[in-house]
């Protein structure tokens, strides 16, 4: 699990800390650095001498960096993570603390290495451990059977419950994920709890609705844009904190595991992690540094005391221990083996690519219907603005030209969440009204100079003639300057469609779930990112190269004689 984005006032005063950005650098940045100049301009004897010159420094490089791997432990997690796992140390930014920062180090020490972070996005933790970008990913991860089934997985090193959230008022109301029927509950996407909410959505009719990171689903909460959210307690009671609005129900809805994720490969480091794990459960290192974040609780306790004494956790049994071993689980098995149910299908990405084919068409057409309306609305609001500029009185350009800039000169991502939350107290729109708006103004702005430049190119001449011959400026400006500026514009529209289109993408920050979003929760369930991403490629090229070929032609219909 993950807080993305959240703030936070306080740190434990023993916290321990980790620098940002102390990976190594790939040597492969020395060939761009010599790429700069092209080879075709060197005399050829200086290009010999700068190919050996960088295979020697590449060699060098190469052996630092596999040095440097040798004595370091580098660990992945997102830094934008929050409380208590991951975050940017308030009275330092460049450094990182948390409860997985503490964990990482104390496991770092164990080995005799030395901790480096390795900052990543949350719903890349997964594929990057898989990669080898690090050695192991600690970040709230959640323990489930494809993980399992997949990658080298610790022994659970903390216990949590997934709990609803809801408004004061609602406390009576909404007690289970039965009473919810017919109401939006939000959650984090790739989740366990978002598996439960789809579950709930077959069940009682809930209605899901997935966010990216765990600050949103509470705030929309308060505001009454959802019913309730389900989270892990840990979550759960830092919102709970931040609004008092908002209260807990006290029975858990299902329970998890955080682990620390290996890649395969790397079963030998997880079983000395899962060695120092138990040390640390059995010192008491690991209460001390839970007890330091304030998610210390008695279910941490049972959990040890169930590792520890070879205990049953959540369940599943433990394997006996070796003849002759010492009590306590042996590294590796603090998580048993996937039962047959649990094991990946023969044809995994066939079946998954089946089961998600209707989710993935939805969300498809989601994203046409978004983009035309928005390309809609972005045309006619352009046309209106060039115009102002072109015709308009000094005032009304000055007011004009100010939109344009601003628009142009600004994170649409920004101008989506300003418009979706930073305005929720004076108006509330709904997730796909806000994204329609927000698209559509930004690619206004770009319309507008696009239908401004075809208006001033269309030749003056033409324009006094059409004077002369007693037309007035309107009849101007449809009979004569309007059509050949369609014409000239008809090109560069086709490419914007085309790009917002894509741009489209962007919305799954105010919960639309779009294509691409669809797309990265199918990748992160079957851990793979080939097969989702070759179905949304298909998609979006399904969308777009019919408007391309329809451009083209109206281009060769209206195309100026003579041309």
């Amino acid at each position: 699990m993950v807080a993305f984005a959240s703030a936070r006032a306080w740190s434990p005063s023993d916290g321990s800390t980790t620098a940002f950005g102390d990976e190594p650098q790939p040597p492969m940045r020395v060939l761009a650095a010599l790429s700069h100049r092209p080879l075709a301009s060197c005399p050829a004897g200086l290009v010999w001498v700068a190919a050996l010159a960088a295979a020697g420094v590449l060699g060098r490089a190469d052996g630092a960096a596999a040095q440097g791997r040798a004595t370091d432990l580098r660990w992945g997690a997102d830094p934008e993570g929050g409380a208590p796992y991951v975050e940017a140390d308030p009275h330092d930014p460049s450094r990182v603390v948390g409860l997985d920062v503490e964990i990482a180090e104390l496991v770092a020490r164990g080995l005799g290495r030395t901790p480096r972070f390795v900052p990543v996005s949350f719903v890349a933790i997964d594929q990057s451990v898989a990669r080898g970008d690090f050695d192991i990913g600690l970040n709230g991860i959640e323990e489930t059977p494809a993980r399992r089934a997949r990658f080298a997985v610790t022994v659970p090193y903390y216990e949590f419950e997934e709990v609803l959230t809801v408004r004061a008022g609602d406390r009576a109301r909404y007690r289970s994920l039965a009473d919810l029927a017919g109401r939006r509950v939000g959650t984090l996407g790739t989740t366990i709890a978002y598996d439960l909410l789809l579950d709930a959505q077959r069940r009682h009719g809930v209605e899901p609705v997935s966010y990216d990171d765990d600050v949103h689903p509470y705030s929309d909460l308060a505001l009454g844009r959802l019913d309730a959210v389900l989270l892990d307690d840990v979550l759960a009671a830092k919102a709970t904190r931040r609004d008092r609005a908002l209260v807990t129900q006290p029975t858990a809805v299902a329970n998890g595991h955080y682990v620390g994720l290996l890649a395969r490969e790397n079963a030998a480091l997880r079983d000395q992690v899962d060695r120092l794990l138990l040390a640390a459960m059995r010192d008491g290192a690991l209460e001390a540094i839970l007890r330091r974040w304030g998610v210390w609780n008695e279910a941490q306790a049972r959990l040890h005391a169930r590792l520890l004494g070879q205990m049953p956790v959540q369940g599943r049994p433990a394997e006996a221990a070796p003849q002759g071993a010492a009590p306590g689980p042996t590294p590796g098995q603090g998580v048993a083996a996937p039962t047959p149910a649990e094991r990946p299908p023969s044809q995994p990405m066939l079946e998954a690519s089946w089961r998600y084919a209707p989710a993935l068409l939805r969300a498809a057409l989601v994203t046409l219907v978004l983009s035309c309306l928005a390309m809609a609305l972005a045309v006619g609001v352009g046309v209106l603005v060039a115009s102002g500029r072109v015709y308009g009185s000094r005032a009304t350009r000055l007011l004009l030209t100010g939109y344009v800039e601003l628009t142009r000169g600004t994170p649409i991502l920004l101008q989506l969440f300003v418009l979706y939350y930073g305005l929720a107290a004076v108006v509330r729109m709904p997730a796909f009204l806000a994204a329609l708006v927000g698209l559509a103004l930004n690619y206004a702005a770009y319309e507008s100079e696009i239908y401004r430049g075809a208006l001033e190119a269309v030749p003056r001449g033409q324009l006094e003639a059409a004077r002369a011959l007693g037309l007035t400026e309107r009849q101007v400006l449809t009979l004569v300057r309007g059509p050949q500026a369609f014409r000239l514009a008809l090109a560069p529209m086709t490419n914007d469609f085309v790009a917002l289109l894509k741009d489209s993408s962007l919305v799954s920050v105010l919960t639309v779930v779009e294509l691409t979003k669809q797309t990265s929760i199918f990748a992160a369930n079957i851990g793979s990112w080939v097969v989702p991403g070759a179905l949304c490629a298909g998609l979006y090229l399904a969308m777009s190269l019919p408007l391309s070929r329809l451009a083209r032609r109206l281009e060769r219909r209206w195309k100026a004689p003579g041309r």
